[in-house]
């Protein structure tokens, strides 16, 4: 691949093509169909329970709920309850739902800016000069 070490030449053969004639639309129709199209997949999106659960990976979430349970145990030994650890608990499991909710609205924001981003490539198509959007 690296075309950008070889010499036009050689890209030009590699390639089956002329810098000057450029494709004809059945060439460019059968190596679409061949190749496909000119674009980059997108990443499979995550459900929102995995997004959740992803929430729990941050080494400091680790330690509130280790807190939280040794909270619990301590109460329940004590005879104090388990009151720190449901506030504990509480605050983690809000923490996870804003940052689902955050890491949601940013893709989205990412998404439509992608969408508004027009990609424009010069290409040559039976000898003439033509613009082709992706």
């Amino acid at each position: 691949m690296n075309y950008f070490i070889k010499s036009i030449e050689e890209t030009e053969k590699e390639l089956k093509t002329d810098k000057n004639y450029g494709l004809t639309e059945e060439e460019v129709k059968r190596r679409q169909e061949e190749y496909g199209f000119n674009k980059l997949e997108g990443k499979k999106k995550q459900s929102l329970f995995i997004k959740f659960l992803n929430q729990f990976k941050d080494f400091m979430i680790i330690v509130l709920i280790i807190a939280a349970v040794v909270s619990g145990i301590v109460g329940v030994k004590e005879g104090e309850g388990i009151t720190d650890t449901i506030i504990i608990m509480i605050v983690v499991i809000v923490n996870a739902i804003i940052g689902v909710v955050q890491e949601d609205k940013a893709e989205k924001s990412l998404e439509a800016l992608q969408k508004m981003s027009s990609h424009v490539s010069k290409v040559i198509r039976n000898r003439k000069h033509a613009s082709c959007r992706s």
